[in-house]
C-alpha cells in the first residue's frame, strides 16, 4: 500500500509555483542555453567526480521515496500483524502463504516468507537486520549524492556568472555583447541557487527523514514476525508493536 507524501507535493507546487509568478509574465527573459549547460552540466560532472556512477544514478529511485512510502502507517501495520497472529494461533503458520502475495512491500513480503518456510528465530532476526542495516546505508549514500548536487549547484552558478562577467568585460567596445553576457553572468547564480535550495538539499532532507520513517517501520516487521515465528500470543505481539508508537497512536485492537 502506497501512502503519499502531499507535504512534498505541496511544498514543490507552491515553491516554483511563487518563483515563476514573481518572474512576470514573459518567462522567456530567465531562459538561456549556456547558463543551463553551465549550471547542470557542471553540476553533474562535478558529482560524477565525487561519487561513482551507479551511485549518481541510484539517488533517481531514492528519489521517489520524498513522495511515497509502500509500507503504510504504524498502526495498519499493528492491526496487520495482529490479524496474522490470530489467523496463525486458529489454523497454523502455513495459513499465511496465501497472503504473500498480496503485500506489496518486498521487505515485509520476505520476511513473512521466511517464517512460512520455517527459518529458526535467530536466523531470521540477522537476516533482516542485515537487510535494514543496508537499506539505510543505501539511503545514507543517496542523501549523501543529493547534498553534494545541491552545494556544487550554487558554485557551479558562480562559476557561470564569473564567465559572463569576464565575456562582458572583454568585449566591452561592442554593447551588442553586453546582453548575452550580462544573461549568463545572472542566470547562471539564478539556476544554481534554485536547482540547490528547492530541489537538492530540500529532497536530501527528505529522504532522511523517510529514511527513518521507514526504518521505524521495518524493525516494527521484523519484530511482528519474530512473534509470529515464536507463535506468541496476540495480545503480547500488539504490545510489542504498540510500543513503537507515540502513545496517541496506540489503538487497541481487541
Amino acid at each position: 500500500m502506497r501512502t503519499m507524501d502531499l507535504a512534498t507535493i505541496i511544498g514543490i507546487i507552491v515553491a516554483f509555483g511563487l518563483v515563476f509568478a514573481a518572474m512576470g509574465k514573459d518567462i522567456s527573459m530567465f531562459y538561456d542555453v549556456p547558463s543551463i549547460l553551465i549550471v547542470i552540466g557542471g553540476t553533474f560532472g562535478a558529482t560524477l567526480i565525487t561519487y561513482p556512477l551507479e551511485h549518481v544514478l541510484g539517488v533517481l529511485p531514492l528519489m521517489r521515496k520524498t513522495f511515497h512510502s509502500k509500507l503504510g502507517t504504524p498502526e495498519t501495520l499493528v492491526a496487520t500483524f495482529v490479524e496474522y497472529a490470530i489467523r496463525v494461533r486458529r489454523e497454523g503458520i502455513l495459513s499465511l502463504e496465501p497472503l504473500l502475495q498480496e503485500i506489496p512491500d518486498e521487505f515485509f513480503r520476505k520476511a513473512l516468507q521466511l517464517v512460512v518456510d520455517g527459518l529458526e528465530p535467530q536466523m531470521i532476526q540477522e537476516i533482516l537486520e542485515t537487510e535494514i542495516s543496508c537499506q539505510e546505508d543505501r539511503h545514507a549514500q543517496g542523501a549523501e549524492v543529493l547534498l553534494c548536487l545541491g552545494s556544487i549547484a550554487p558554485a557551479m552558478g558562480m562559476i557561470g556568472t564569473v564567465i559572463g562577467l569576464v565575456l562582458m568585460l572583454k568585449n566591452m567596445s561592442d554593447p551588442s555583447t553586453i546582453g548575452p553576457a550580462m544573461a549568463v553572468a545572472l542566470l547562471t547564480t539564478f539556476y544554481g541557487a534554485l536547482l540547490a535550495n528547492i530541489v537538492f538539499n530540500p529532497m536530501a532532507g527528505k529522504l532522511k527523514t523517510r529514511s527513518k520513517e521507514e526504518a521505524l517501520l521495518r524493525e516494527m516487521v521484523l519484530e511482528g514476525v519474530m512473534s509470529l515465528s515464536r507463535g506468541e500470543n496476540p495480545r503480547i505481539l500488539e504490545e510489542k508493536l504498540n510500543s513503537f508508537l507515540p502513545p496517541k497512536q496506540r489503538k487497541a485492537q481487541w
